[in-house]
């Protein structure tokens, strides 16, 4: 299988055969990221990982909570830079926390979308946590942070606010100036300059800020670990 540069390479982990071919198009639909592997059975993952050399993983979490937890858990020793998302059946508290202390970074609902799921991913990526905004708690007495926008010192303009949205789903230079009618020239205008005021280093770094100030996230910034995309 051929990776071009660039592309978030994703193992998917998941039993039920349905939502494992779901999660496989989501994911393979979303720009920059691509799987790479779809084992049925959480002891596969390990094996799988050795070779495919995923940057991250995207697991079910549903009946076999215990075994897949198991398995994240010997994949973050060993390829401790793997970022990991769960799409999952439970909005239980404990459930969500026993999952972010295996080392999941993303805990996502069944019923999540491409977008959020991509989000997600570059998140983890990122070094970030992110949980579904559907779930409104994820301690015990503990409220989520509201969700809010990024808002820079220096305020973007109407356009780079459009190309910002284009950004955070996925989409690529091409892809922005066909849907908001400007040429790719532009949108890299846009980009630079949306960086510039963000503060961020490249276009993941932009995705992770919008994303963590979106979800209320509180943590510090994280050197990234994506490969050069384009700018």
């Amino acid at each position: 299988m051929s990776i071009s540069t660039g592309v978030t390479r994703v193992l998917v982990l998941a039993d039920a055969p349905v939502l494992r071919r779901g999660l496989v198009g989501m994911i393979d639909e979303t720009a920059g990221l691509q799987v790479v592997g779809a084992p049925g059975e959480p002891r596969r993952a390990l094996v799988l990982a050795e070779s495919a050399r995923p940057d991250a993983v995207v697991v079910e979490l549903g009946s076999g909570r215990s075994a897949t937890l198991t398995a994240v858990r010997d994949l973050r020793r060993r390829f401790p830079r793997t970022a990991v998302v769960a799409v999952a059946t439970s909005e239980d508290p404990a459930v969500v926390n026993e999952a972010l202390a295996a080392g999941i970074r993303g805990y996502l609902l069944m019923n999540t979308s491409a977008t959020l799921l991509g989000w997600a991913v570059l998140a983890a990526r990122a070094g970030r946590t992110v949980v579904d905004p559907q779930i409104r708690r994820v301690e015990a007495g503990t409220a989520v942070p509201v969700a809010r926008e990024l808002t820079p010192a220096v305020p973007l303009t109407r356009r780079e606010s459009d190309v910002l949205d284009e950004l955070v789903q996925g989409q690529s230079n091409r892809r922005i100036g066909e849907n908001l009618f400007i040429s790719e020239d532009t949108v890299k205008s846009h980009v630079k300059a949306i960086l510039r005021k963000l503060g961020a280093r490249d276009r993941a770094h932009a995705v992770s800020m919008v994303l963590s100030a979106r979800n209320g996230c509180t943590c510090g910034s994280h050197d990234l670990t994506a490969a050069p995309v384009e700018v």
